[in-house]
């Protein structure tokens, strides 16, 4: 009985230390990688993100990508999207919405049909083409975020629009994907994609229109509460209870922690919640962003044609968020069409996301799973330094 119990001790302390063990190199390697490259004058996005491509299993295998990273990076952005939105009135949403709405609309269009020729020209797969536009629609809106964030500049009209184009992104591309899942499975169930559709817009529009309302209501009450912290422990409640909503009913998590952070905005204006949130993010942000770098695997470009593939749609994913987002944004001038068009370029965890249920229906084959890999990462990694050069007129 004693020996059970010994190896049972032996066997969790062994499960805990590997637990410590992958929190460790995750969270120094990201720090050291974001350190470097902010010394050097770059984003410590792009560093963060290397930095989880060479700990992965690409180059040192130190960490390999499970549930847990996962678990920890949807965490890491979902608290980030909870802070972008405690700076982001619902106010500064609507006097962009039109815009921001156009933006995301030719933001999706240009790059489906960009993938979708690509793939039906390189190899005459329907689906597999279908697959790499719902892909190449996707944009990730907590790199760009986090980068506009460091840099001071989520105030700006052109910030607001990139953040109520990529929230609106999100939701066309759910359904989107919701469709392209259905032909993978020989039927589209059009009353199950339309459900989904009113219930994201519907969820979306109720937050806006009156969840700061409600908030201000609230939150006096709040602060009357006996529990440690009580203003910060209701904010993080309500991410959490607004990205467990927005999961339900099979929106981004991370649509309802951003939505959330709007809704407190106002209430939280002048108070600690921003930077007791601040604190919470830099600790978890860095599990998302090395988690984005860990997917990447390089042995899929053994092959000279994948590799060529995979240039080829990186390019057409950066140029066509740029064609896309800059048409719809091109009256307000070339820079701030360029900064827009820039903004929206990251696939970031959505693109590989649309990649893995590709590859988990038998959609797509290994080698087109690499190429929009490839494709969601590198995207990720190009965007950030070029938004530092677009904007550095802004920071001084």
């Amino acid at each position: 009985m004693m020996a059970l119990s010994f190896f049972g001790l032996a066997l969790a302390s062994a499960e805990g230390g590997k637990l410590l063990l992958t929190l460790f190199v995750m969270f120094v390697a990201a720090k050291l990688a974001a350190e470097l490259f902010e010394r050097l004058k770059q984003p410590a996005v792009a560093g963060e993100i290397l930095a989880g491509i060479i700990i992965g299993p690409s180059v040192l295998h130190l960490v390999e990508p499970n549930d847990l990273t996962s678990s920890l990076a949807e965490i890491g952005v979902i608290f980030l999207l909870f802070l972008v939105g405690l700076e982001t009135k619902p106010a500064d949403i609507f006097r962009v919405g039109v815009r921001a709405i156009w933006v995301a609309i030719l933001g999706v269009i240009v790059p489906f049909i960009f993938g979708y020729l690509t793939i039906k020209a390189w190899d005459g797969h329907q689906i597999e083409a279908v697959f790499t536009g719902a892909a190449m629609v996707a944009t990730s809106v907590g790199i760009t975020a986090r980068v506009l964030g460091q840099m001071g500049l989520l105030n700006l009209e052109v910030s607001r629009i990139i953040l109520g184009a990529a929230v609106i992104d999100d939701i066309l591309g759910l359904i989107i994907l919701a469709i392209v899942s259905s032909m993978a499975k020989g039927n589209v169930n059009y009353a199950e994609i339309l459900t989904t559709a009113g219930l994201a817009i519907g969820f979306t529009l109720i937050i806006i229109l009156i969840g700061a309302k409600t908030v201000n209501r609230i939150r006096p009450r709040v602060a009357k509460l006996k529990v440690a912290q009580s203003q910060l422990v209701f904010g993080l409640s309500l991410c959490l209870g607004l990205a467990l909503v927005a999961n339900f009913i099979q929106v981004a998590p991370i649509i309802g922690a951003f939505l959330a952070g709007m809704a407190l905005s106002e209430s939280a204006e002048g108070t600690d919640t921003p930077h007791q949130v601040e604190a919470v993010t830099e600790f978890l942000l860095p599990f998302f962003l090395t988690n984005i770098g860990m997917q990447l695997k390089l042995d899929a470009f053994l092959n000279k044609q994948t590799i060529i593939l995979a240039l080829i749609i990186t390019f057409l994913a950066v140029i066509s968020k740029i064609i896309g987002c800059g048409l719809a944004a091109a009256s307000m001038g070339r820079k701030k069409a360029l900064q827009i068009g820039v903004g929206m370029v990251p696939r970031g965890e959505v693109g590989i996301v649309v990649a893995q249920i590709g590859l988990t229906l038998h959609a797509v084959s290994d080698s087109v799973f690499g190429v929009v890999l490839f494709m969601a990462v590198a995207s990720t990694l190009i965007a950030p330094p070029f938004l530092v050069m677009l904007f550095k007129d802004e920071m001084r």
